[in-house]
């Protein structure tokens, strides 16, 4: 028997005769109601000229980069965020050949740039090329939009992590050692340089500068190594420039932490935040951003990325990026307890927008307990003629003052302190003061009342909303939709870490998600016959 070498480079060489038995047109192979096709007629129609405008000049031979688009949303349709899958896929699998429309198949590293280069810098007008197409084809209403928040884990060693704080902290003891310093230097060379008892910056510099005069004029050799003794005037100079080196680096982390409290070393945009998927179960902080998702119609019409940690302080910024983006205005603002604040319900209602905000209070203001704690404004009865509140025994408590505070974001709120001018001897004391972080003995202390009547008029409108059958209503849809475009995310499409490292691509990363999501959520919604429908209805018992 004949045996052949097949060690050759070109695997056709000793092929016997095959023929292939498949239709060389993919037309016939794919299924007429494939979400390929239904991905493909989307994508051709959207205007990408912002796209486009990221390349100085398109090859001829090249694929161009609405296929580019449509090969990376079809590949994260299906779960699947590898660039390298994507090469592979581009040559195996019938449907991204049908893509490709007979062009090669780019290399891996053509999608990568594609989604870094290209596609970041223009994510958010894609994006809302997107949700205004739906909306010209009535899939979405325009009118009520959910919001909800959620982290999910940055490309990033949870064990990179910056403190503000502990920096701020070290910095403070290098800045004594400086001062230490430069008075030890005073004192051995005999020079002068703090006139005063403040030591800045350009004493530092100074110092720098006379020790290397007097380097120069004492024609000092450094040496290193073991047997070497250093002398006085190397010393200083190499423990000034350490604390030099020291201070620049402890000022460039307090810059890129910014208002943060913390953040990533091999991802400068991350921010430590708690999670909910804890391996450790021990509360450990990870670095992560907090993906906004607003949905309309089980469709994602927005999405912001931000490093807050929590999801109050970001409501506006969200709401001014949907308005300036998308073509339409939301008039109704469905969200959950996080994001109840003064300044939120404020600006919501001078936008000319409705809020249904559930009080952070909901919850638990219906048990006992919070009902019969009689130190609590809401079980006191007020008289409003005489702007006082009476508490269980009778007494009232009177304006004291009006103070002022400022949030991290600028909002200028308003308190009215109310204080009891005498709680002695009342029997009631002891339920209606609380905590022991006074310095006053308890004995001597009288009831103290912070009133923002602002926030407290605001609340109350909005749980008149939200327990109307309009508010049950959104509410109910919120959890359905709000919460489900996450749970689709994380758990069909199994996304649950960023690939990719700063704001910017982060946010292109979530960009394509949605947007993947949105055409999946379109093939369903035409195969099962439900187009067109906003809201679910609540079900009868």
């Amino acid at each position: 028997m004949l045996i052949q070498n097949n060690l050759h480079k070109n695997y056709t060489s000793f092929q016997s005769g095959y023929q292939l038995k498949l239709p060389l047109n993919l037309e016939c192979i794919i299924s007429e109601n494939d979400s390929v096709r239904l991905l493909s007629q989307f994508v051709e129609e959207m205007d990408l000229t912002d796209l486009y405008s990221t390349y100085e000049r398109v090859r001829e031979n090249s694929v161009s980069p609405r296929t580019l688009l449509k090969i990376v949303l079809y590949s994260y349709m299906n779960g699947d965020y590898s660039s390298r899958s994507m090469e592979l896929n581009c040559k195996r699998d019938i449907n991204f050949m049908f893509l490709l429309e007979g062009a090669n198949a780019p290399d891996h590293a053509t999608f990568a740039r594609f989604r870094s280069i290209h596609f970041a810098p223009c994510s958010k007008r894609i994006f809302a090329e997107m949700s205004n197409r739906l909306y010209n084809l009535g899939e979405i209403s325009g009118e009520t939009i959910f919001i909800d928040g959620t982290k999910i884990e940055a490309s990033s060693n949870k064990y990179t992590f910056v403190w503000k704080k502990a920096v701020s902290k070290n910095q403070a003891k290098l800045l004594l050692k400086l001062a230490d310093l430069i008075a030890d230097c005073e004192q051995l060379y005999d020079i002068k340089i703090v006139y005063g008892n403040t030591v800045k910056m350009k004493h530092v510099k100074k110092l720098r500068k006379n020790l290397y005069t007097l380097k120069e004029r004492e024609n000092l050799v450094f040496v290193h190594g073991i047997g070497k003794r250093k002398s006085p005037l190397q010393k200083s100079i190499e423990a000034l420039e350490e604390y030099l080196a020291k201070l620049k680096e402890y000022n460039q982390k307090i810059y890129i932490c910014g208002e943060r409290n913390s953040y990533s070393k091999t991802d400068h945009d991350a921010t430590f935040m708690r999670m909910k998927e804890d391996a450790m179960r021990n509360g450990q902080l990870k670095p992560a951003y907090n993906l906004q998702h607003g949905v309309d119609s089980e469709y994602i019409t927005w999405l912001t990325i931000g490093p807050q940690p929590t999801d109050t302080t970001t409501l506006i910024p969200f709401l001014k990026e949907a308005e300036e983006y998308l073509k339409f205005k939301y008039k109704k603002i469905i969200a959950d307890a996080g994001y109840e604040s003064e300044e939120n319900y404020l600006f919501i209602e001078s936008n000319g927008q409705t809020s249904f905000i559930k009080p952070a209070n909901y919850e638990i203001s219906k048990t006992r307990k919070y009902q019969q704690d009689i130190g609590r404004i809401e079980n006191m009865d007020y008289d409003k003629e005489e702007d006082a509140y009476i508490c269980r025994n009778g007494k009232k408590l009177n304006v004291e003052y009006i103070k002022h505070s400022k949030s991290k974001t600028g909002y200028m709120s308003e308190k009215t302190i109310y204080k009891s001018s005498d709680c002695s001897g009342c029997s009631y004391k002891n339920d209606c003061i609380k905590g022991n972080n006074c310095k006053t003995p308890f004995e001597e202390r009288n009831k103290v009342l912070q009133v923002a009547k602002k926030f407290i008029k605001q609340r109350q409108e909005g749980l008149e909303r939200i327990l109307s059958e309009e508010g049950i209503l959104l509410r109910m849809n919120r959890s359905i939709q709000a919460e489900g475009s996450f749970g689709d995310l994380k758990q069909d499409m199994q996304f649950r870490r960023y690939l990719s490292k700063g704001t910017s691509n982060v946010l292109a990363e979530s960009v394509l998600l949605a947007m993947a999501r949105n055409i999946n959520k379109l093939h369903n919604k035409i195969q099962n016959g439900k187009t067109g429908m906003h809201l679910f209805p609540i079900k009868s018992a």
